[in-house]
């Protein structure tokens, strides 16, 4: 009898054992589950992008670092280039997008209206930060030698709430005092301001060094028939950025996974930004794009203007 009451309490702490492995793979299970649904939300990461190029030359650049990102998270990554600027900055409002990349000052209001927090930015091959130029071009046998030359004249801006293709300019009219005498219309993006200038509609228009350098290699646009009258001063380049209300543990997947994308997976997207060679993403802050901030604040700006 004795024999068979120590081998029936071994039967016991061995079932007792196994519910307990059986109950601390749940828990692991269960565990790994709620983990995959915070870095993965809803099956997926929507990946916002605004529209600052021909959405169909966008489209496979974009989708490419969408893959890599996707491969680094095991989560889908859903590629949406927005309508506008106003409707990218909406959407992540809107809890539509969970990640997006803006323009500086599209991000200023994605910041104001959506708690869109900087992440990472594009670097050059040493890894360092890249910048671009804004600028108003005109052809070279315009008589408008100077930026105060524009008052009387037409000029094609970009579209609205773009750094360079709206703000910035007209700041440097205003700088100017001719803010009220320069018809300025939006021509619907960078490369339609350019072909506005390039076919003669326009007396000058804004041309930022990242359009510019696209037109120059692609042959449409032909430098030495045209000259820069006004440039900005330096911008730091695109931020891609996170929704404030995520959760922590999603924010640092998400950038640990970009910053450790290889330089080939986001060089086309690069490319368009002006970065040649491309480099890795690199972190940056919001504290990055304090002067767009500045510029905001000191041109009255709101999410009203994009």
């Amino acid at each position: 009898m004795k024999k068979n009451t120590i081998l029936a309490a071994s039967a016991v702490a061995l079932i007792g054992l196994g519910l307990t492995g059986c109950t601390a793979a749940a828990d692991e299970s269960g565990a790994n589950a709620d983990a995959a649904g915070v870095t993965c939300p809803d099956g997926k990461i929507r990946f916002g992008i605004l529209p600052y190029e021909d959405p169909e030359r966008l489209e496979p650049a974009y989708q490419t670092l969408a893959a890599a990102l996707s491969e680094k998270l095991d989560c889908e990554v859903e590629v949406s280039i927005t309508e506008d600027y106003a409707a990218e900055v909406l959407a992540m409002e809107n809890d539509q997008l969970e990640i997006a990349q803006f323009g500086p000052l599209g991000f200023v209001f994605a910041n104001q209206r959506a708690d869109a927090t900087a992440m990472v930015s594009f670097g050059d091959a040493e890894g360092n930060p890249t910048t671009y130029t804004g600028g108003i071009w005109v052809p070279k046998d315009s008589p408008v030698q100077t930026i105060e030359d524009l008052k009387g004249k037409t000029l094609a801006l970009g579209s609205p709430g773009s750094t360079s293709g709206d703000a910035l300019p007209m700041s440097a009219l205003k700088d100017a005092g001719i803010d009220e005498d320069v018809t300025a219309d939006y021509a619907g993006g960078h490369p339609e301001a350019l072909l506005a200038l390039v076919n003669g509609t326009v007396d000058a228009a804004q041309i930022n060094s990242q359009t510019l350098a696209t037109a120059t290699a692609e042959g449409t646009f032909d430098e030495s028939k045209f000259r820069q009258v006004w440039k900005s001063e330096e911008i730091p380049n695109d931020p891609i950025t996170v929704r404030g209300n995520m959760p922590q543990e999603f924010k640092d997947a998400v950038s640990e996974a970009l910053l450790s994308l290889d330089a080939a997976d986001v060089e086309k997207v690069s490319g368009f930004l002006g970065v040649d060679p491309a480099g890795p993403l690199i972190p940056v802050t919001n504290e990055t794009y304090k002067p767009l901030f500045d510029l905001a604040e000191t041109m009255g700006l709101t999410e009203k203007d994009v």
